[in-house]
């Protein structure tokens, strides 16, 4: 196997590549099903299958008077959704406490909120203090005690897998 170093440690070079999401498909193909969407994706063929895509590096301007249109972290699909994916997003957002609260409001009650996320305690190239395009060090705890503060259920949180990555899954209440 190929490996990258970072601070004498050793990775596999796949993390490398981008497209994290990719490890979280299989899962995430089983379990969000309805009307949902992947908020995050940078590439139409990143996005989770059958999900509508925000890609929140992508914006759309009015001609007109140059107003904004189009999506944001916090601005999104009217309808509530049956699940929301996420993969490495989060921690490139401001407010992810803000985030998620507003993602949670656009889930229906038994929703599926699905958060794939780099393990920054595990592997450090994706610290915040290392990787600047990291503005948050999230950890399982912290995404497990959100889940629970809100009153989240059935909830799902992982150890690190092989791309050093963790799950966070839960259903709005």
């Amino acid at each position: 196997m190929k490996t990258i170093e970072f601070n004498q440690k050793d990775y596999p070079s796949f993390q490398g590549d981008g497209f994290a999401a990719q490890y979280a498909f299989p899962f995430a193909k089983l379990i969000c099903q309805g009307e949902g969407v992947d908020v995050g994706y940078s590439k139409p063929e990143w996005k989770l299958p059958n999900a509508i895509g925000i890609d929140l590096d992508k914006f759309c301007y009015n001609d007109k008077d140059s107003q904004m249109l189009g999506y944001s972290a916090t601005n999104f699909i009217g309808q509530e959704l049956d699940y929301i994916f996420s993969s490495h997003c989060l921690e490139h957002l401001n407010d992810w406490v803000g985030v998620l609260d507003y993602w949670s409001s656009k889930l229906k009650p038994g929703g599926l909120m699905f958060l794939y996320l780099p393990d920054c305690d595990q592997q450090e190239y994706w610290r915040p203090m290392n990787n600047r395009k990291h503005l948050n060090w999230l950890t399982p705890s912290m995404l497990e005690d959100y889940y629970l503060m809100r009153g989240f259920k059935n909830i799902f949180v992982t150890g690190h897998d092989l791309n050093y990555s963790f799950y966070a899954i839960a259903t709005k209440g």
